[in-house]
């Protein structure tokens, strides 16, 4: 294996790792929250403080990420979310948890951070979409397996969090293998400000950093409001529980070769078909309800879809903005997925408040509209001025 490709395993290994600690410790608390006889509510708003410590952190990245490099600040992130998830079973405490929760939402996010923001800015144009496409799929597996650690918690409270506590330890050792890398600061220096970047960055690829806030806002509300309809549309939790998978499999299965299309054709093309055959798998679903197999299906090709818009969103801003703005584009990343995570499961549950049986068709008109948004054929002038000579091949406008 040459160095290149061991540099590659290594990331998207450690990102492997991260997504199961996400995966586990979701269900993980819920469960032990649930047998301690905590309020619903409260176990709900406690999984906030994930998103939270992702927007808390996000207007601090760059600065160290030009100083130390790559490698020093996915080392730093992940030792924070190393040691919170061997503190769990220290105390057991609802604020205790939910500070280690925090904390965890703020190192998966810097490493996160760092490892998007080097294989952004290190992988060639035409394999651009299909490096993203690995990474996405990567997390996504491990977030499907963490679950499967979650019975441990029968035979002892505390090993479920040992046990992703080593694997996270043991995917942080492996960083010692790479060489440090430092993000391009030639024409950052040129603009002091960090807001000047981000602004720079939004005006730029405003489209692309649409689709992770879509992502966000799709995932959260699929997976904290449709066992609500489910509920009062007679279906039992344990169709909910084969039909919510049925969206995270098909994002699994199509993301690498969604990925790879992107490459080979125009990038926003594939996003806007990808977008309107989510928003018609989710009217059909509508159509169908309160069918299992009818939802499982729509699921499924809804998936295939939308679920990987956050990766096609970070290859399309690595498209859309000069390198040197590569590590604000993955900043605005992060806090526009935390910001839909978080307005997403609260404005779809308001709409399910007044009428339930308009869930599908508001996702399915989410869509399109952030498809017509997309879709403006005057966008990004500004493509032309950064990317004349690199961009031939990869976006027709």
């Amino acid at each position: 294996m040459d160095k290149q490709r061991l540099h590659f395993f290594i990331l998207i290994s450690i990102v492997t790792i991260s997504g199961l600690s996400q995966g586990l410790l979701l269900p993980l608390i819920s469960v032990i929250f649930e047998k301690s006889g905590i309020d619903s509510s409260l176990n709900g708003l406690h999984a906030t403080a994930m998103y939270i410590g992702v927007l808390i952190v996000s207007p601090f990245l760059e600065k160290p990420l030009r100083k130390y490099g790559f490698k020093r600040i996915i080392m730093f992130g992940g030792a924070i979310v190393v040691l919170s998830l061997a503190l769990f079973p220290v105390w057991h405490s609802v604020s205790f948890w939910f500070i280690l929760r925090l904390l965890i939402g703020i190192g998966d996010h810097v490493l996160h951070f760092g490892s998007q923001t080097w294989i952004t800015s290190s992988s060639p144009i035409h394999q651009r979409g299909r490096n993203i496409s690995l990474y996405g799929l990567s997390f996504g597996v491990g977030f499907a397996l963490g679950p499967l650690l979650v019975p441990l918690v029968h035979l002892n409270e505390a090993l479920p969090f040992f046990i992703s506590s080593l694997l996270s330890l043991f995917g942080w050792f492996t960083l010692f293998l790479l060489k440090n890398e430092y993000p391009e600061n030639e024409e950052a220096e040129k603009e002091k400000a960090t807001s000047v970047r981000f602004f720079e960055t939004w005006k730029y690829a405003w489209p692309a950093l649409l689709l992770t806030f879509t992502y966000g806002f799709l995932e959260a509300s699929l997976h904290s409001t449709f066992p609500i309809y489910a509920l009062r549309n007679e279906l039992n939790i344990r169709a909910v529980s084969i039909i919510l998978p049925a969206f995270a499999i098909g994002g699994i299965v199509f993301q690498l070769p969604l990925g790879v299309l992107s490459d080979r054709f125009p990038r926003k093309k594939i996003i806007l078909f990808s977008l309107i055959i989510g928003a018609v798998s989710f009217l059909l679903a509508q159509m169908l309800s309160p069918s299992v197999l009818g939802f499982i299906g729509s699921f499924f090709i809804a998936g295939m879809f939308v679920g990987s818009l956050f990766s096609l969103g970070m290859a399309y801003m690595a498209d859309l903005v000069p390198k040197h703005l590569l590590p604000a584009g993955n900043i605005l990343c992060g806090i526009l997925y935390s910001i839909g995570s978080i307005c997403g499961p609260f404005l779809v549950g308001v709409i399910l408040q007044y009428n339930s049986g308009f869930f599908f068709l508001v996702i399915s008109l989410f869509l399109l509209s952030i498809s017509l948004a997309i879709a403006q054929p005057n966008l990004t002038k500004t493509k032309k001025i950064f990317f004349r000579k690199k961009r031939k091949n990869i976006d027709a406008f």
